[in-house]
């Protein structure tokens, strides 16, 4: 996706139990897609502050659904079963993790890493995609944070600065041919 485009229609089992699509939060002003995954220490890394990020701005209209499509036979790590493991665990309801299973959603994204963000405005167009902030591994020594500029831009109904900051992280674990 390009900054501008539109985002997509889909639909993606949660590990709520629930199947979400991009009208679940249509009441939302912004509504932020992360692409991620369980194995990745880039991903792990970076949970707490997507939580913080939730807390900080669920009030201010923002929706937030992660996905996660990478290649479970390659890394079963990132099965179904074991997303809703992690989801219990960590992030007690406060938004969904999605499964991607046949890839096509992170593909229509773009996503090349995880994590990857993808935010959209209340036209649920894309106004910023890439890097979270630029440290990864340490939380505390974070001095540029990309994506909450962006959401603050976009919940005040201005354009984003930067839209576009190259995500760190894994590499998406794109499905084998013979699988």
């Amino acid at each position: 996706m390009q900054i501008g485009d539109k985002l997509f229609e889909f639909k993606l089992p949660a590990t709520d139990g629930k199947t979400y699509s991009k009208y679940s939060f249509a009441d939302r002003y912004a509504l932020l897609i992360i692409v991620s995954c369980n194995h990745c220490k880039y991903s792990r890394n970076y949970w707490n502050r997507i939580i913080k990020l939730w807390k900080r701005y669920e009030e201010d209209d923002l929706a937030i659904m992660i996905i996660s499509g990478n290649d479970a036979k390659q890394f079963p790590e990132d099965s179904f079963e074991n997303m809703k493991k992690l989801a219990d665990q960590m992030f007690e309801g406060h938004f969904p993790y999605l499964y991607d299973e046949d890839q096509e959603v992170i593909k229509a994204l773009g996503a090349i890493k995880t994590p990857e963000a993808f935010l959209f405005n209340s036209k649920r167009e894309l106004v910023y995609k890439g890097a979270i902030d630029d440290s990864w591994d340490n939380e505390h020594a974070v001095t540029r944070v990309y994506l909450e500029d962006a959401l603050e831009d976009t919940l005040d109904g201005i354009d984003v600065d930067f839209p576009e900051i190259p995500a760190v992280g894994c590499g998406v674990k794109w499905k084998l041919e013979n699988n």
